[in-house]
């Protein structure tokens, strides 16, 4: 990937969640083709992009999904991030019609209690070899 402007497809998760990277590894597997790119939330990359959108640093509260200049976060980055997944997982992005605060609502909830469901890490997850080129740091 080139310059920040060319960042496309980036998916941002908290490095540090089991969650978030069991969530991460789902994608990697159920992906329709080889387009998302990833970067933690606490890397460099992810801490330059929470500046540029006037996140806080210390942001973990949602995945986000960086598209066309554009970063979408809770119900919304997941409903998009889902439209990348093969059949049937792709069918999820059909509720990116219900309003928004229904869709938030219940992704708060479970990303309010992810440290409970699947712990938490000492350090962000390594990338496999064969996706490390996928995951800009």
């Amino acid at each position: 990937m080139g310059a920040d402007s060319e960042i496309d497809n980036l998916v941002l998760y908290d490095g540090v969640c089991t969650f978030c990277n069991s969530s991460v590894n789902f994608i990697l597997d159920h992906e329709r083709h080889a387009q998302l790119h990833f970067t933690p939330l606490q890397s460099v990359k992810g801490q330059a992009i929470l500046k540029q959108f006037d996140l806080p640093l210390d942001y973990t509260d949602s995945l986000l999904f960086l598209n066309k200049g554009a970063l979408y976060s809770q119900a919304r980055a997941a409903f998009r991030i889902a439209g990348f997944l093969e059949i049937p997982w792709n069918w999820i992005s059909v509720f990116r019609f219900l309003p928004p605060f229904i869709t938030n609502f219940f992704y708060r909830l479970v990303a309010k209690h992810r440290y409970k469901l699947m712990g938490q890490a000492d350090a962000c997850i390594l990338p496999s070899p064969g996706v490390r080129n996928r995951f800009l740091e």
